[in-house]
């Protein structure tokens, strides 16, 4: 992966979509752009089924268009707004293509978020991904497709946009290993023979981040660093054994590049998202932003610890998975979405997370075939594999 990013900002305002403008992502997204108004202009906004905070939005910042996910909701959204409204798939692709847009944000939760990327992608667009789940999904085949289309993916993701940050200017060859921080999310010191009592409250209780449900329950259960670690293979380039991850529960240094001359660069800051997602709207260039900064002249500890593999089972599942490589990746991230949404109907107990994924990965029959279609294929037919094994209807 590049790294080297020219800076598109000069000159009239950077037009920008935001795909997923109602989540977590897309709502600090949208605090950046009221820090730099005559920077940025807001042109696309979409939600799933969110009409009323969508329709909040578009009346602040004005889009050409809105796209609700829902169908169903269409209706209610053309009643509320005076911009273009779409619906459904056929809308998010649309919006993801939108005529002379500069940055497609990706901010839509799961592996919704492949086919509008692909799209951005087509079109040659800068991505700034937030997405994980896209590059998990087909991260191989991303990467193919943003070379041919000349395509700039910037990650948004905490530590994948430190990772990048500390490769500006740096060759890849030079790389020995890169080191993914995790908190460790809010059961590091609980114990394991507790894991069946866990609660959805107590799960949805990070002590580091405000993240969306999805995520936060991924961090609990260290999910999300596999997600990263399989994101960080396609977006670098490097080998699955040379990615470690270390828990770090301060959330200060939000990873590290180790280089062969024994040198390790470290990207540090507050546990604030709206750094990573300025950057990647900014990046090469750096905008002044009252974001919050570390005190330096306080005394900081930074405590590091491998993780406990046997604990955070989840982590494992998604090495094994990008290890086999193919469409696996797709079948073990469509399983844990659906586990993670079972959980958090409380159908299924936490600890049974990562048995229900392993569960699928061992009995899944894999698609034939290497393209997008065999990895959208994977992805749907682990899902219900995943509901008709944890015994519950479909979501």
């Amino acid at each position: 992966m590049s790294t080297e990013s020219p800076s598109i900002f000069a000159g009239p305002p950077i037009r920008i979509a935001i795909l997923g403008s109602t989540g977590s992502i897309g709502t600090q997204t949208l605090d950046i752009v009221r820090l730099f108004p005559e920077r940025l202009k807001v042109v696309i906004l979409t939600a799933g089924s969110n009409v009323d905070l969508l329709s909040q939005q578009a009346a602040e910042f004005d889009p050409e268009c809105v796209v609700i996910a829902d169908t169903d909701r269409e209706a209610a959204l053309k009643s509320s707004v005076t911009c273009t409204v779409l619906s459904g798939i056929e809308g998010l692709m649309e919006a993801a293509s939108w005529p002379e847009v500069d940055v497609v944000v990706t901010a839509l939760v799961g592996a919704a978020g492949l086919v509008p990327t692909l799209e951005a992608i087509k079109c040659g667009r800068r991505i700034a991904l937030s997405n994980k789940e896209t590059m998990v999904v087909a991260g191989d085949l991303i990467q193919q497709m943003a070379g041919e289309f000349d395509s700039h993916i910037i990650p948004v993701d905490s530590e994948h946009s430190a990772i990048y940050q500390c490769l500006v200017g740096e060759p890849l060859d030079s790389i020995d290993r890169l080191i993914i921080t995790a908190s460790g999310g809010p059961f590091l010191k609980r114990s394991l023979d507790t894991f069946d009592q866990i609660t959805r409250t107590e799960a949805l209780n990070h002590p580091n981040w405000k993240m969306g449900t999805k995520i936060t329950i991924d961090s609990a259960t260290m999910m999300n660093k596999g997600l990263e670690v399989i994101e960080a293979r396609w977006l670098f380039g490097i080998d699955p054994e040379r990615i470690d991850v270390v828990i770090h529960p301060e959330s200060i240094v939000h990873s590290m590049v180790l280089f062969q001359d024994g040198s390790t660069k470290a990207q540090m800051g507050p546990p604030d998202m709206k750094v990573p997602i300025q950057y990647a709207l900014s990046a090469p260039d750096r905008w002044p932003a009252d974001h919050g900064v570390i005190d330096w002249n306080v005394p900081v500890a930074l405590n590091f610890q491998a993780p406990d593999l046997t604990k955070y089972r989840c982590l494992s599942l998604a090495y094994e998975a990008l290890g086999e490589g193919g469409a696996m990746t797709a079948v073990m991230n469509g399983a844990n979405e659906v586990a993670v949404g079972l959980f958090l109907e409380e159908k299924l107990g936490f600890s049974r997370i990562p048995i229900l994924i392993e569960d699928v990965m061992m009995r899944i029959q894999l698609p034939e075939g290497e393209g997008i279609e065999s990895r959208i294929r994977a992805d749907a037919d682990s899902r219900r594999l995943a509901v008709e094994l944890a015994g519950v209807g479909a979501n």
